[in-house]
């Protein structure tokens, strides 16, 4: 499992997989440009895929995420997790509660959860959330059904909790910089990495962006 005292520094440039803007490519290959492109932490987000296509694309994923020393976590599945030998999972508000994924995955897994107000984010940390991903802070394809919370909301939620704050939603090369201030410790990106034409520059890019915009030391 990814030591835990590394885990703020790891969230600087948060990858989520869509296989929906590969284009073709495959999911592995596309994963490895983003890490060579400076990408510090993947979460595997599969949607509609059934437990076991989601194990079994995980399992392809974690050798290239350990090789860099990247922790790699599944959305939402926590049997899909625990499966493939994941270093954790990321849960929503309707997803398994944090107690839940403690019980199947252990106390040395990665458990992330999504907030979208103080109060889930204060909940979230008491129950032994590791992380929180904390959008969408602006409008987003990848899902056009979730409430912005804004550049005040995620600042507000930075202040409230003491565990690592990852933005999400919306999160580009124009957008990354708006994040300066607002206490966060790193961007989750979708589409800026995966439906770029040159994943492994953009991710370049992304990572520069981020580590001067947040102030990161992350070597």
């Amino acid at each position: 499992m990814f030591p835990k005292d590394k885990l703020r520094r790891a969230l600087a440039l948060y990858a989520v997989t869509d296989r929906m803007w590969l284009r073709g490519r495959s999911l592995v290959a596309c994963v490895e440009d983003a890490l060579a492109g400076g990408a510090t932490f993947v979460q595997l987000r599969e949607k509609e895929a059934p437990c076991a296509e989601i194990a079994l694309r995980a399992r392809t994923l974690i050798p290239v995420c350990r090789a860099a020393g990247v922790p790699f976590v599944v959305n939402d599945d926590i049997e899909a997790a625990r499966v493939s030998g994941a270093d954790g999972v990321h849960v929503g508000q309707g997803d398994a509660a944090v107690s839940e994924a403690r019980d199947v995955l252990g106390a040395d897994a990665i458990v992330g959860v999504s907030a979208q107000t103080v109060e889930q984010a204060l909940s979230a940390q008491a129950a032994g959330a590791d992380y929180l991903g904390v959008g969408a802070v602006f409008g987003t394809s990848t899902k056009p059904d979730a409430d912005e919370v804004g550049l005040a909301g995620l600042a507000a939620m930075c202040a409230a909790v003491d565990i690592p704050v990852v933005a999400i939603g919306g999160l580009n090369a124009r957008t990354v910089p708006l994040l300066a201030g607002t206490g966060a410790d790193g961007a989750a990106v979708v589409s800026a990495i995966f439906a770029a034409d040159d994943i492994r520059t953009a991710t370049k890019e992304l990572f520069a962006t981020v580590k001067e915009t947040l102030c990161l030391e992350t070597n």
